[in-house]
């Protein structure tokens, strides 16, 4: 299983994260991500959690493996 650590002080809203990856991110009232900390990636989602990472232009978003 792999994890999406997210750095909620760098995101700037551009919204690409939870575009590309709706199954595991979403925006607050703000347009901001509304996930913080650690999100456990289900494996089915796995392509979605690697093309997060890849969208985020503020790299506010890290991939890790194994347990949190």
């Amino acid at each position: 299983m792999s994890f999406l650590t997210i750095e909620k002080s760098r995101c700037q809203g551009h919204g690409r994260c939870y575009s590309v990856a709706p199954d595991l991110l979403s925006d607050d009232e703000q347009g901001y991500v509304a996930e913080t900390g650690e999100v456990a990636v289900p494996a089915q989602f796995e392509a979605q959690a690697e093309e997060a990472v890849n969208a985020c232009p503020e790299i506010a978003i890290r991939r890790s493996t194994g347990t949190v």
